[in-house]
């Protein structure tokens, strides 16, 4: 395998790791509902986008072609968690769910 490729996918995989740390760490840590829903929609998607286009980039290199699995896998990624994230802030913005003090856009309450 080329060397290059090795330093592309390792750069990639530690991008995607660090990422979807920040994403688990931001579910954690983050106050009330609507913060914590960035973590596993922005930063957890860009990680698994990340690893997915290493995996891509690691078959590829060794001859085999680029698996539409992964391609579909990433396409399926980046097409379902941002529509999720937004039926979920929607239910919650409708049922009345609590935010912390201070935090702007609140159309129920002007």
């Amino acid at each position: 395998m080329n060397p290059f490729a090795e330093y592309v996918i390792a750069f990639l995989l530690l991008l995607g790791g660090a990422f979807t740390l920040i994403g688990a760490i931001g579910l954690a840590r983050l106050p009330d509902f609507f913060t914590r829903l960035h973590g596993p929609t922005k930063a957890t998607t860009l990680g698994v986008g990340a690893i997915m286009l290493s995996s891509v980039i690691y078959f590829s290199a060794r001859g085999e072609g680029i698996g539409i699995s992964e391609v579909l896998i990433t396409v399926f990624l980046f097409m379902t968690a941002p529509v999720s994230a937004n039926i979920l802030a929607k239910a919650a913005m409708h049922i009345g769910v609590k935010t912390m003090d201070g935090t702007e856009g609140k159309p129920w309450e002007q």
